[in-house]
């Protein structure tokens, strides 16, 4: 890839990025933490007791993301593809429920850094399966289905160009 699309890629992905609303930038950077390993979420992130509880939540619940790393399907009939998918949609269903992710693009921005651009075709089935659970109050379900564009749902074929931008955590005194 040359210097000029590595720039506008990343270009593209800090603008996408800044379009998401502060909730949602926050909950990503916090995700991308827990879920990469990049550093102790309970010291950057939690401001509460519920903050907490909810980072340890997550924890747990991201044990999820070393295996689904290793089932990714080779093609959409490779062996495997129910266990992946339920693990998926299981992880999804998770992130979706905690009322941060506030549509697909956030959805799709936060999985393909977690999980690599070779997971990219499998988001959309697995976003609208977790959007569609019961779990998911019926309002807030609405809108996430209703935040996936028809091209993102029918796209015939998807970039395996990985992601060049992980959003980091600024502390306040750097962003001054």
């Amino acid at each position: 890839m040359s210097h000029h699309q590595t720039a506008t890629q990343l270009l593209n992905e800090l603008r996408e990025f800044a379009s998401f609303p502060a909730a949602t930038q926050r909950y990503i950077r916090r995700s991308l933490d827990i879920g990469l390993g990049r550093r102790d979420a309970f010291q950057i992130w939690a401001r509460t007791a519920a903050e907490t509880a909810a980072i340890r939540t997550q924890y747990v619940v991201y044990q999820d993301l070393k295996l689904l790393r290793t089932m990714l399907p080779e093609g959409p009939a490779a062996e495997g593809i129910e266990r992946f998918m339920g693990a998926l949609i299981r992880l999804s269903a998770f992130d979706l429920g905690q009322d941060r992710l506030d549509g697909f693009s956030a959805y799709r921005f936060l999985y393909e850094r977690l999980l690599g651009a070779e997971v990219r075709p499998w988001l959309p089935a697995a976003f609208c399966g977790a959007a569609a659970l019961p779990q998911i109050r019926p309002l807030r379900r609405k809108d996430l289905l209703q935040s996936i564009s028809e091209a993102a749902a029918t796209a015939p074929g998807w970039s395996t160009r990985a992601p060049t931008f992980y959003p980091d955590f600024v502390p306040l005194e750097e962003a001054a």
